[in-house]
């Protein structure tokens, strides 16, 4: 399911604003690496608040 997300969202941004297939697939490109960094992004503040309770404890 989310790979049919990635490849709808690829499609609208090749729509709605890029003059060429070059361009739309730049934009394609860097809507998954913002879509990477946003996950690390997410797993390392999960991570942190993980490591914050688990020292409370002790």
């Amino acid at each position: 399911m989310p790979i049919l997300l990635i490849v709808l969202i690829a499609i609208l941004i090749a729509q709605i604003g890029f003059w060429d297939t070059f361009g739309a697939l730049l934009g394609a490109v860097a809507m998954l690496v913002l879509f990477v960094v946003v996950a690390i992004g997410a797993v390392l503040v999960a991570g942190a608040l993980l490591m914050r309770r688990t020292r409370r404890r002790f």
